[in-house]
């Protein structure tokens, strides 16, 4: 699918911001971990740009995104701040959920960022609520919903995919097959290989793509996003990618050396970039001036999280249900 050059630009732009994001974060994690100083796990994104980034460009700031624990990818593709998203990770009033949600909650609705989810699929029957509320109203809003192969093994993950599509309403499920739910390899998991053709069994489209190749994951999309605005229904993509680090910062990894050097040798950024210099959307030049800029905005945000203030004490209950 042909992209002109400021699509590029932005494209590339995003999935930089992210992996140097996880980068940050990842460093504030060692930094802050002894003196209590991160709040939460943290489920690094690092390897999976391409899946967001590719989702994401389809989607306008009323569509609706459902992340997972795994979300800061999301959150970013979909406009969410970064100085905010930081300071979340930190625990800050200045966090994006105020300092109360930290890695794994990050809601923002001002763009559409509906919330990530500590529970495996349990983004999956939320995200059918803003795209029956988007049927009900009559307009043409759309919900993108991520999740890992290892909520697929969930029950209502089949109850929501069976909903969507006997509502025909306009949510795109997309499956980030990353091979691994925490230390279950999925061939440990699956009798077969692929999710995609699930989908059948409910009656709406199925489609695998490579998940390391973001224009392949942009066309796809299109597809998708494009299906459910026109009222043809749901869909599930199933993105077949793979993480760099393990499944959080406090597992030790557990994965073949040739295993990870091989996904590396995969990885979706420097790909990107050879197809950009190749067809004369960018020069080497232009890609190492971006990534300046990139890491500028990611340090400013790190300092912001850092000297901003903690919430006062007489605000930990606010924002719970009794």
């Amino acid at each position: 699918m042909d992209i002109d050059r400021d699509e590029a630009r932005a494209m590339l732009r995003t999935m930089h911001t992210i992996r140097r994001f996880e980068l940050k974060a990842q460093h504030l994690f060692e930094e802050g971990l002894a003196r209590g100083e991160f709040l939460g796990a943290l489920h690094s994104y690092e390897g999976q740009e391409a899946v967001a980034v590719g989702v994401c460009a389809h989607l306008r700031p009323e569509d609706a995104v459902l992340s997972s624990h795994r979300g800061h990818g999301h959150a970013i593709a979909k406009g969410a701040d970064i100085r905010a998203m930081m300071a979340e990770l930190l625990g800050k009033v200045t966090g994006i959920s105020g300092g109360h949600g930290g890695s794994m909650h990050m809601f923002d609705p001002a763009v559409g960022l509906l919330g990530g989810n500590g529970i495996v699929g349990g983004g999956t029957p939320l995200a059918l609520g803003p795209a029956f509320a988007a049927q009900y109203r009559g307009n043409d809003r759309v919900t993108a919903c991520f999740f890992g192969e290892g909520a697929a093994a969930q029950g209502v993950f089949h109850e929501s995919m069976n909903l969507a599509s006997l509502w025909q309403l306009p949510v795109i499920y997309v499956c980030e097959n990353n091979l691994w739910a925490a230390t279950t390899p999925v061939n440990d998991a699956w009798p077969v290989e692929d999710l995609a053709p699930r989908a059948e069994s409910f009656g709406m489209p199925g489609m695998t793509v490579d998940g390391n190749d973001v224009l392949a994951v942009y066309a796809t999309a299109a597809e998708a996003v494009d299906r459910a605005r026109s009222g043809g229904g749901p869909t599930l993509i199933e993105a077949k990618t793979y993480r760099h680090r393990p499944h959080c910062m406090v597992i030790p990894e557990h994965r073949d050396e040739s295993e990870l050097e091989e996904w590396q040798g995969r990885d979706p950024i420097p790909r990107f970039e050879s197809y950009l210099v190749r067809e004369g959307l960018m020069t080497d030049v232009e890609i190492a001036d971006l990534l300046t800029e990139v890491e500028a905005e990611l340090e400013e945000a790190a300092q912001f999280a850092r000297q901003s203030e903690l919430p006062a004490p007489d605000t930990f209950a606010d924002h719970l249900w009794a």
